[in-house]
């Protein structure tokens, strides 16, 4: 495992976060921005576009990746936004889109940025569990040996909760 050097000088802690669609998102990320205005660093969004099943055509798998990275930038807007409308307009942002399977490109960020210090992730209020992100990385094979602390944060806070317990 690499040492983390976000403490180091001319280094800063990131908190990754793991942008999609789900609802879950936002709580883990008025977690994390509020980690980040109490405790300093910031915040490193990273979105995967995950490979479809069936591509035997080039233009297919081109077209695909083309439409998840405008939608990635149309989420990286949207919660920089949301940050802004909070109160947390100063909080640097870094967005990277990455093409693969999701657990495995977090687990490739985190390895080659020895900065990434803390994965924040949103836990999904479905009966069904808390998604298969926070299952796989925090609850899975992969707990135990994660290379940084996984952050488990309950998507049915509210924004001010969120506030008193970051």
């Amino acid at each position: 495992m690499k040492i983390r050097r976000s403490f180091e000088a001319g280094h800063l802690r990131k908190f990754l976060l793991v942008v999609d669609d789900s609802a879950e998102v936002e709580s883990a990320l008025y977690y994390a921005a509020s980690r980040i205005a109490h405790s300093s660093g910031s915040l490193l969004m990273l979105y995967v576009v995950e490979p479809q099943q069936f591509q035997h055509w080039v233009g297919v798998r081109q077209l695909q990746l083309e439409e998840e990275t405008t939608k990635a930038k149309a989420l990286f807007r949207l919660f920089r936004r949301k940050l802004a409308q909070s109160g947390f307009e100063d909080i640097v942002c870094e967005e990277v889109v990455r093409e693969g399977d999701k657990a495995e490109e977090i687990v490739r960020l985190i390895a080659e940025d020895e900065d990434v210090a803390i994965l924040v992730l949103g836990a999904s209020t479905d009966a069904k569990g808390p998604g298969p992100l926070v299952s796989a990385l925090a609850a899975g094979k992969l707990a135990g040996n994660f290379p940084i602390p996984v952050t488990v944060v309950p998507g049915n806070l509210a924004l001010e909760v969120i506030k008193t317990l970051a």
